[in-house]
């Protein structure tokens, strides 16, 4: 069976000043379903202004359009845990994108342009809401878990290496679609807001489903760390890039994050207290994170090779 459309969330209801515990409880079931199925859904009315996003694609696709030799002036610093700054893909990967990675305003990791002159103030206040954003959806995930109030928040209370890239898709050739290979998102939550040319997609029972741009629509896909400690009760989405030909794409990807120190293992509420096995064995976040930073910087000649969440899965 194909599936036309993955689901949108009205949040409305969790900004109501007077309180909508119907909306609300409406949305979790929708967002419920959508993360043990599949882990992708949309959201709209979540308290970032549409004329916001657009102004941030617009001044991306401006800084992008510079040549190389400008862009590069931004590239990263030695020391950050990520490469913050301006990277651009290397010709031996089969991703196809050049990008500009940033952690939370004030971090001393950030290297930003000078030009477009309002694109660091237009990225930290994208950033800025995307944290909040990020915090709700947590919150409500937290509560379809049935994980005692505030869980997760707890749990994940150090927000330092949150961070968030615009991107830069390249136009397709006749015999190269890929824009980014299919994959799962390493960190808690990922949010993305694209352009009009679209080229996500996200794999259902098989089936890749286009997501359809919608402009104030913000893609929330749930990532690894989700699955791990929900052993497995949730699902980290597996989604893809499509570049079309004759036209760039542009977004802006935001993943919600865990400190690097963080031991990460199945929580025994979907283990011992229930009689479960452990799906995964425990393990440091920054260490999963390393692994797949090494994915990137050194694409494994098979496939197979590249190293996943499946990396701490334990045999059943």
């Amino acid at each position: 069976m194909v599936f036309s459309s993955i689901p949108t969330v009205d949040l409305s209801p969790f900004f109501n000043e007077g309180g909508d515990e119907h909306g609300e409880r409406k949305a979790a079931e929708t967002i419920a379903r959508a993360c043990s199925e599949y882990g992708f859904f949309q959201i709209m009315n979540h308290g970032m202004p549409t004329d916001l996003m657009n102004k941030a694609l617009q001044l991306s696709k401006i800084f992008f359009q510079y040549p190389d030799e400008e862009k590069l002036k931004w590239s990263p610093r030695s020391g950050a845990p990520l490469p913050a700054g301006y990277n651009k893909q290397p010709d031996h990967s089969p991703d196809k994108n050049e990008y500009l990675l940033v952690f939370p305003p004030g971090s001393n990791f950030n290297v930003y342009p000078e030009n477009p002159p309002e694109l660091r103030s237009v990225i930290e206040e994208v950033f800025s809401h995307l944290v909040k954003v990020g915090s709700l959806l947590e919150s409500i995930i937290n509560d379809c878990l049935g994980l005692p109030a505030n869980f997760l928040k707890e749990y994940n209370h150090d927000r330092s290496w949150d961070f968030m890239a615009a991107l830069r898709y390249f136009p397709a050739t006749e015999s190269e679609t890929n824009g980014i290979t299919e994959h799962e998102d390493g960190n808690c939550i990922t949010f993305v807001f694209q352009d009009g040319v679209g080229g996500l997609e996200v794999c259902k029972d098989g089936e890749w489903i286009p997501v359809i741009p919608a402009e104030g629509k913000i893609v929330v896909n749930l990532a690894d760390a989700i699955q791990v400690l929900s052993n497995k009760r949730f699902k980290s989405a597996t989604h893809r890039v499509v570049r079309s030909q004759g036209r760039s794409r542009y977004s802006f990807a935001f993943f919600y994050n865990l400190h690097g120190d963080k031991w990460v293992e199945p929580l025994p509420q979907f283990t011992t207290e229930i009689g479960e096995s452990p799906k995964y064995r425990g393990f440091r976040y920054k260490e999963y994170q390393q692994m797949r930073m090494r994915n990137k910087s050194h694409p494994p000649s098979r496939p197979e090779d590249v190293i996943n969440i499946t990396h701490y899965a334990i045999d059943t």
